[in-house]
């Protein structure tokens, strides 16, 4: 039997899940719009790194907003720890990284869903993605 509390981590998860995976990463107009809206934004908030800045906070790729805070995003989401001082947190970017392509394998009742295991997000992506957010 499920108990409730578990029950409610697992629902968040799912719908977290169904929400990032439902569409494939690069799969079309939505994709390069929200790409583009992204990095807008990145030319003022990171202009050293744009393009891992952009895949972070864009809604259709990496959506890092959805669940976390993150200096210069709007609208984050507040299921995962804020993201800050994360070369403090993560001395050793492959653990980031790690992290990144499957949280679960430290954790297996994380909610944040499993980016490389599941092919949302290319190597290239998640590299991108690591840059910046262990930048941060």
């Amino acid at each position: 039997m499920i108990k409730r509390k578990h029950f409610s981590t697992l629902l968040v998860s799912a719908a977290v899940s169904v929400a990032i995976f439902a569409t494939p990463a690069m799969a079309g107009k939505k994709d390069v719009k929200a790409l583009k809206k992204a990095t807008k934004t990145c030319k003022k908030v990171s202009p050293s790194d744009v393009e891992g800045c952009a895949l972070t906070f864009s809604r259709r790729h990496g959506n890092c907003l959805g669940c976390h805070s993150i200096k210069g995003g709007t609208q984050p989401g507040n299921i995962g720890p804020g993201l800050v001082a994360m070369k403090a947190r993560f001395p050793d970017r492959a653990v980031l990284r790690a992290q990144i392509w499957d949280a679960t394998t430290n954790n297996p009742n994380s909610m944040m869903p499993p980016f490389g295991k599941h092919d949302a997000l290319s190597e290239s992506q998640i590299d991108k993605i690591t840059d910046y957010i262990h930048s941060l």
